[in-house]
Protein backbone atom coordinates (compact mmCIF):
# COMPACT_ATOMS: atom_id res chain seq x y z
CA UNK A 1 0.00 0.00 0.00
CA UNK A 2 2.84 2.40 0.81
CA UNK A 3 4.42 1.67 -2.59
CA UNK A 4 1.19 2.49 -4.43
CA UNK A 5 0.73 5.68 -2.39
CA UNK A 6 4.36 6.70 -2.97
CA UNK A 7 4.03 6.09 -6.71
CA UNK A 8 0.84 8.19 -6.87
CA UNK A 9 2.54 10.99 -4.94
CA UNK A 10 5.56 10.75 -7.28
CA UNK A 11 3.29 11.06 -10.31
CA UNK A 12 1.63 14.13 -8.75
CA UNK A 13 4.99 15.90 -8.56
CA UNK A 14 5.59 15.47 -12.27
CA UNK A 15 4.51 18.76 -13.79
CA UNK A 16 4.18 19.41 -17.51
CA UNK A 17 5.05 22.96 -18.57
CA UNK A 18 3.33 24.56 -21.54
CA UNK A 19 5.13 24.09 -24.83
CA UNK A 20 5.05 27.58 -26.41
CA UNK A 21 8.05 29.18 -24.68
CA UNK A 22 10.19 26.27 -23.68
CA UNK A 23 10.03 22.74 -24.81
CA UNK A 24 11.06 21.01 -21.61
CA UNK A 25 9.52 18.97 -18.85
CA UNK A 26 10.21 19.69 -15.19
CA UNK A 27 10.51 16.52 -13.23
CA UNK A 28 11.51 15.72 -9.69
CA UNK A 29 14.59 13.62 -9.77
CA UNK A 30 14.57 10.24 -8.06
CA UNK A 31 16.97 11.64 -5.44
CA UNK A 32 14.42 14.33 -4.44
CA UNK A 33 11.68 11.74 -4.42
CA UNK A 34 13.67 9.57 -2.02
CA UNK A 35 14.12 12.57 0.28
CA UNK A 36 10.40 13.36 0.21
CA UNK A 37 9.26 9.75 0.64
CA UNK A 38 9.74 9.66 4.46
CA UNK A 39 7.70 12.84 4.80
CA UNK A 40 4.90 11.43 2.69
CA UNK A 41 4.95 8.02 4.32
CA UNK A 42 5.04 9.58 7.80
CA UNK A 43 1.57 10.97 7.28
CA UNK A 44 0.00 7.52 7.24
CA UNK A 45 0.61 4.98 9.97
CA UNK A 46 -0.96 1.60 9.23
CA UNK A 47 -0.29 0.49 12.82
CA UNK A 48 -2.13 3.37 14.48
CA UNK A 49 -5.82 2.77 15.08
CA UNK A 50 -8.32 5.29 13.82
CA UNK A 51 -10.28 7.52 16.14
CA UNK A 52 -13.10 5.76 17.93
CA UNK A 53 -16.66 7.01 18.05
CA UNK A 54 -18.07 7.79 21.47
CA UNK A 55 -16.26 7.71 24.80
CA UNK A 56 -14.00 4.64 25.17
CA UNK A 57 -13.61 5.29 28.93
CA UNK A 58 -17.39 5.17 29.40
CA UNK A 59 -17.57 2.00 27.30
CA UNK A 60 -14.96 0.25 29.47
CA UNK A 61 -15.58 1.78 32.87
CA UNK A 62 -19.25 2.75 32.77
CA UNK A 63 -20.95 6.05 32.04
CA UNK A 64 -21.95 7.71 35.34
CA UNK A 65 -24.58 9.82 33.58
CA UNK A 66 -26.75 6.68 33.67
CA UNK A 67 -27.67 4.78 36.83
CA UNK A 68 -26.34 1.47 35.51
CA UNK A 69 -23.19 3.22 34.29
CA UNK A 70 -22.72 4.76 37.75
CA UNK A 71 -22.79 1.27 39.30
CA UNK A 72 -20.38 -0.05 36.66
CA UNK A 73 -17.92 2.81 37.35
CA UNK A 74 -18.27 2.19 41.11
CA UNK A 75 -17.55 -1.52 40.60
CA UNK A 76 -14.56 -0.85 38.33
CA UNK A 77 -13.11 1.69 40.80
CA UNK A 78 -13.18 -1.02 43.48
CA UNK A 79 -11.75 -3.72 41.23
CA UNK A 80 -8.97 -1.46 39.91
CA UNK A 81 -8.49 -0.05 43.43
CA UNK A 82 -8.44 3.43 41.94
CA UNK A 83 -9.55 6.44 44.01
CA UNK A 84 -9.25 8.68 40.92
CA UNK A 85 -12.23 6.76 39.50
CA UNK A 86 -14.01 6.52 42.84
CA UNK A 87 -13.65 10.14 44.02
CA UNK A 88 -15.74 11.81 41.27
CA UNK A 89 -18.64 9.48 42.12
CA UNK A 90 -18.86 10.81 45.69
CA UNK A 91 -20.77 14.04 46.34
CA UNK A 92 -19.11 16.71 48.56
CA UNK A 93 -21.99 16.40 51.08
CA UNK A 94 -21.74 12.61 51.19
CA UNK A 95 -22.58 10.58 54.31
CA UNK A 96 -21.99 6.88 54.92
CA UNK A 97 -24.06 5.12 57.59
CA UNK A 98 -23.82 1.63 59.04
CA UNK A 99 -25.28 -0.08 62.07
CA UNK A 100 -22.94 -0.94 64.94
CA UNK A 101 -24.83 -3.90 66.40
CA UNK A 102 -22.54 -4.22 69.42
CA UNK A 103 -23.29 -0.69 70.58
CA UNK A 104 -26.77 -0.67 68.99
CA UNK A 105 -26.17 2.70 67.27
CA UNK A 106 -25.87 4.02 63.74
CA UNK A 107 -22.39 5.25 62.85
CA UNK A 108 -22.02 7.95 60.19
CA UNK A 109 -19.03 9.50 58.48
CA UNK A 110 -18.40 12.20 55.87
CA UNK A 111 -16.82 12.27 52.41
CA UNK A 112 -13.30 12.88 53.73
CA UNK A 113 -13.55 9.87 56.06
CA UNK A 114 -15.02 7.82 53.20
CA UNK A 115 -12.20 8.72 50.84
CA UNK A 116 -9.58 8.02 53.51
CA UNK A 117 -11.16 4.68 54.41
CA UNK A 118 -11.50 3.68 50.76
CA UNK A 119 -7.93 4.72 49.96
CA UNK A 120 -6.65 2.58 52.84
CA UNK A 121 -8.71 -0.40 51.71
CA UNK A 122 -7.53 -0.01 48.10
CA UNK A 123 -3.85 0.42 49.00
CA UNK A 124 -3.74 -2.44 51.52
CA UNK A 125 -5.58 -4.99 49.38
CA UNK A 126 -4.13 -7.50 46.99
CA UNK A 127 -7.42 -8.00 45.13
CA UNK A 128 -10.99 -6.70 45.38
CA UNK A 129 -14.04 -8.13 43.66
CA UNK A 130 -17.37 -6.30 43.79
CA UNK A 131 -20.51 -7.58 42.07
CA UNK A 132 -23.75 -5.63 41.98
CA UNK A 133 -26.75 -7.92 41.86
CA UNK A 134 -30.48 -7.30 41.63
CA UNK A 135 -32.06 -3.95 42.42
CA UNK A 136 -34.72 -4.45 45.11
CA UNK A 137 -35.97 -0.84 45.03
CA UNK A 138 -35.47 2.06 42.62
CA UNK A 139 -37.25 5.40 42.82
CA UNK A 140 -36.23 8.19 40.43
CA UNK A 141 -37.83 11.64 40.59
CA UNK A 142 -39.58 13.14 37.55
CA UNK A 143 -36.77 15.50 36.54
CA UNK A 144 -34.17 12.69 36.73
CA UNK A 145 -31.98 14.48 39.29
CA UNK A 146 -32.48 12.29 42.37
CA UNK A 147 -32.71 8.53 42.78
CA UNK A 148 -33.10 6.19 45.75
CA UNK A 149 -31.81 2.69 45.00
CA UNK A 150 -31.41 -0.42 47.14
CA UNK A 151 -29.23 -3.02 45.47
CA UNK A 152 -27.75 -6.35 46.56
CA UNK A 153 -23.98 -6.87 46.31
CA UNK A 154 -21.17 -9.39 46.87
CA UNK A 155 -17.80 -8.04 48.00
CA UNK A 156 -14.57 -10.03 48.33
CA UNK A 157 -11.38 -8.40 49.62
CA UNK A 158 -8.11 -10.32 49.45
CA UNK A 159 -5.51 -8.63 51.67
CA UNK A 160 -2.68 -11.10 50.98
CA UNK A 161 -2.54 -13.95 48.48
CA UNK A 162 -1.74 -16.44 51.26
CA UNK A 163 -4.71 -15.45 53.45
CA UNK A 164 -8.39 -16.25 53.16
CA UNK A 165 -10.36 -13.36 51.65
CA UNK A 166 -12.87 -11.28 53.57
CA UNK A 167 -16.36 -11.73 52.10
CA UNK A 168 -19.44 -9.62 52.58
CA UNK A 169 -22.90 -9.78 51.06
CA UNK A 170 -25.88 -7.60 51.63
CA UNK A 171 -27.64 -4.50 50.41
CA UNK A 172 -26.55 -0.94 49.89
CA UNK A 173 -29.10 1.84 49.97
CA UNK A 174 -27.82 4.62 47.71
CA UNK A 175 -29.22 8.09 47.23
CA UNK A 176 -27.87 9.52 43.97
CA UNK A 177 -28.12 13.15 42.90
CA UNK A 178 -27.07 15.30 39.97
CA UNK A 179 -27.49 18.89 38.81
CA UNK A 180 -29.57 18.05 35.73
CA UNK A 181 -30.49 15.10 33.54
CA UNK A 182 -27.34 15.47 31.38
CA UNK A 183 -24.71 15.38 34.15
CA UNK A 184 -23.19 12.48 36.08
CA UNK A 185 -24.84 10.84 39.07
CA UNK A 186 -23.05 11.28 42.40
CA UNK A 187 -23.53 9.37 45.61
CA UNK A 188 -24.72 11.64 48.41
CA UNK A 189 -25.94 9.05 50.91
CA UNK A 190 -25.02 5.39 51.45
CA UNK A 191 -26.59 3.20 54.10
CA UNK A 192 -24.82 -0.12 54.32
CA UNK A 193 -26.89 -3.17 55.20
CA UNK A 194 -24.24 -5.88 54.90
CA UNK A 195 -24.84 -9.46 55.98
CA UNK A 196 -21.40 -10.02 57.50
Amino acid sequence: MHIILAWRCFKCFTVQRPEPIFSMTLRISPAWFLLLLPLLAGCINPFAPGELEGDPIADLLGDPSTIEGFYTRFEKAYELRDTSLYGPLIHPDFTFTFRDDERNVDVTWSRSEEMNSTYNMFSQSYDISLRWNNITQQIVDDDQTEAQIIRRFNLTVQVRPSESPFRSDGSASFRLVRADSNTNWRLISWRDESDI
